[in-house]
């Protein structure tokens, strides 16, 4: 051109050195001879009006979550039929979601052997007792000071919490005595007086500052210190039964799971043989100590560890009528 420039894609030199591959040597193999991940008789099935939760459950995939959904209501059913161990590990958010009576309900077929909480458990489940509602609104009380500072709630926390450490008592078997004592209106509804009445132990594992009952005038924190540690060690005697059996781990993101891990290598100190069992973790969010301290290092040893993804108010009910119904199908065949 007569300005010297060149036209749009003039002189531009195309590499020949480089050719598209040949596939015409690619070797192949029959698809039948192949290992794959996904088989006929794993898919799921649709569902009939009409079925039964059992046909329900036998409806399910077997593959990924399903499948782990089945292997933990197996083991589950297989450690409650051993008479073996079972201990449901918490944080407060399953009280809130409504979980006790089914809890007291799995308590009372035999299958949840014990029960660990944080701090946060008794407040919400005491409350529960005591007046049948609980979780008040953070966000409209904090702008004003009024968050955790119900009266009654921290009144008697606190002295249920100073007067079972004077007696030498854990949190939780402080808590549910006095919940009976006071013999409150919906008392049906806690988990600690639940599990008092049945005496099915109850540990609370208290972190000092994070539980309103600790901004109260009487709040007492070596009786919380004093309390909590005598649960801690109940909670390990109860994690060095826990060989063949299983622990849940519902809705703790630290706590619990830190709590599991100081006690599992406390027994195991000790020279208590605890690696076979079954660790479960259950909640709708991935964290890294459920992950780690419950389900990936414990289990090293030769145990297996389960992720239940979902919301606890639709996970935890579907778990536990699994069970019961793998428990009532064994005994059907057994009669």
């Amino acid at each position: 051109m007569a300005d010297g420039t060149r036209e749009e894609g003039e002189g531009i030199e195309v590499m020949t050195e480089f050719k598209p591959i040949s596939l015409d040597k690619v070797r192949s193999y029959p698809l039948g001879g192949r290992k794959s991940k996904v088989k006929a008789d794993e898919i799921g099935r649709p569902w009939k009006p009409g079925q039964s939760l059992r046909e329900w459950i036998d409806s399910l995939p077997k593959i990924l979550a399903a499948k782990d959904f089945r292997s933990v209501v197996d083991r589950i059913i297989r450690a409650a039929r051993a008479g073996r161990t079972i201990i449901l590990g918490m944080g407060a958010h399953p009280i809130k979601v409504g979980m006790n009576p089914l809890i007291i309900d799995l308590m009372d077929r035999g299958i949840i052997k014990a029960v660990a909480m944080n701090g946060a458990g008794i407040i919400h489940d005491a409350e529960l007792a005591m007046v049948g509602h609980t979780s008040e609104d953070v966000e409209e009380q904090l702008q004003d000071g009024k968050f955790g500072m119900a009266e009654e709630t921290g009144e008697f926390l606190n002295r249920a919490i100073i007067q079972g450490a004077r007696k030498d008592h854990g949190i939780g078997t402080a808590v549910g005595a006095m919940l009976l004592e006071k013999g409150f209106p919906f008392n049906n509804l806690s988990l600690l007086a639940g599990a008092f009445t049945r005496k099915i132990p109850v540990t609370v594992h208290v972190a000092m500052g994070t539980d309103i009952i600790h901004v109260h005038p009487s709040v007492d924190g070596a009786s919380i210190g004093k309390a909590s540690h005598l649960d801690f060690r109940i909670f390990a005697d109860l994690v060095s039964r826990l060989e063949g059996g299983v622990y849940i781990n519902l809705g703790s993101a630290v706590i619990m799971p830190e709590v599991f891990l100081k006690a599992l290598t406390l027994v195991r100190n000790l020279g208590h043989e605890v690696n076979r069992f079954t660790a479960v973790n259950m909640d709708f969010n991935r964290h890294y100590r459920p992950l780690t301290n419950v389900l990936s290092r414990p289990t090293l040893g030769g145990g297996e560890g389960f992720m239940l993804f979902g919301h606890h108010e639709l996970m935890f009910p579907l778990l536990a009528a699994a069970i019961i119904e793998g428990l009532d199908s064994e005994e059907t065949r057994g009669r």
